[in-house]
């Protein structure tokens, strides 16, 4: 084991009132919502689509995350235990059980922002590509703190490492040093987010409707394929997969990122809200008689 590594035992509990308890998961998974709605009120406000619509996005994203996520882990990693038995199935709506997908959550999410911008954006000039192009350097940020409340959680780490920096899980009886997956992909979702706001703070006149997008869906995604290679194995199966789930289900977005970029660059509008020119007012009669 390597003199330098971290062992790590820390109470995923904040505190404990009764039978309650606040974890940092929960709290860190909450804060990412929080960051983004202030993240997007900058978004809104830039480009004149109303405060008002902030709350009806926190609520959809919310309930596209959650429901999303937690049908994502039971349909694509546990199957056989969710769907084949009454109290594995009423466990399917009890996300505080644990086993949330990331992947799953994507889908939802994409779902959620098209009924979104079908719903608003007609009426204060977004579509569909608009509200992703800037949702997805809020999710940068959540997803960054979600792998750091998993850390806390002790879960979804690598394999056994002779670095430095390995982590010795002592609340799961590990004894020897794996790889803080979780750390690694934190670091990556926060430099990517960081990169795409700025890129919005600084480029948005040049940049094309669906860029950004499809960005975020090549390199996040495939951060996340690579990362993958180092994981223990989240559930049973995998283990003689020759990919497991997380990498086979990152294919289809990165597939789906790199025909997004190639659309836009070749075919897309610009990436700002385009306000239509208000026609000007012809004169009164009463006006024409006074210039006359």
């Amino acid at each position: 084991m390597g003199i330098l590594a971290i062992h790590w035992n820390i109470d995923p509990a904040i505190f404990h009132i009764g039978g309650f308890e606040l974890r940092w998961y929960s709290l860190l998974f909450v804060s990412g919502f929080i960051i983004g709605w202030y993240i997007f009120r900058k978004f809104f406000r830039r480009e004149g689509v109303p405060d008002k619509l902030l709350d009806p996005l926190l609520y959809t994203l919310l309930i596209a995350t959650i429901v999303g996520a937690r049908l994502g882990h039971c349909l694509f990693y546990q199957p056989d235990y969710y769907l084949t038995s009454w109290k594995g199935f009423w466990e399917i709506f009890m996300p505080w059980k644990g086993g949330l997908a990331s992947h799953g959550g994507a889908i939802a999410l994409l779902l959620g922002m098209w009924w979104y911008s079908a719903h608003y954006g007609r009426k204060y000039g977004f579509d569909f590509l608009w509200i992703m192009d800037r949702l997805v350097i809020t999710v940068c940020f959540a997803g960054a703190l979600i792998r750091l409340g998993n850390l806390f959680n002790s879960e979804i780490y690598g394999d056994v490492t002779t670095l430095p920096w390995g982590i010795v899980f002592e609340r799961n009886g590990e004894t020897l040093p794996k790889h803080p997956t979780q750390l690694y992909e934190a670091l990556s979702y926060t430099i990517l987010g960081a990169g795409l706001l700025w890129a919005y703070n600084k480029k948005l006149e040049k940049l094309k409707r669906g860029e950004i997008f499809g960005i975020f869906l090549i390199c996040l995604f495939g951060v996340r394929f690579l990362i993958e290679f180092i994981k223990e194995p989240q559930v049973e199966f995998e283990t003689s997969m020759a990919l497991n789930m997380g990498q086979l289900l990152s294919i289809p977005f990165i597939i789906a990122g790199v025909a997004l970029l190639v659309w836009s660059l070749t075919k897309g509008g610009p990436a700002m809200i385009v306000q239509p020119e208000k026609p000007k007012k012809e004169p009164t009669h009463y006006a024409k008689s006074l210039k006359n």
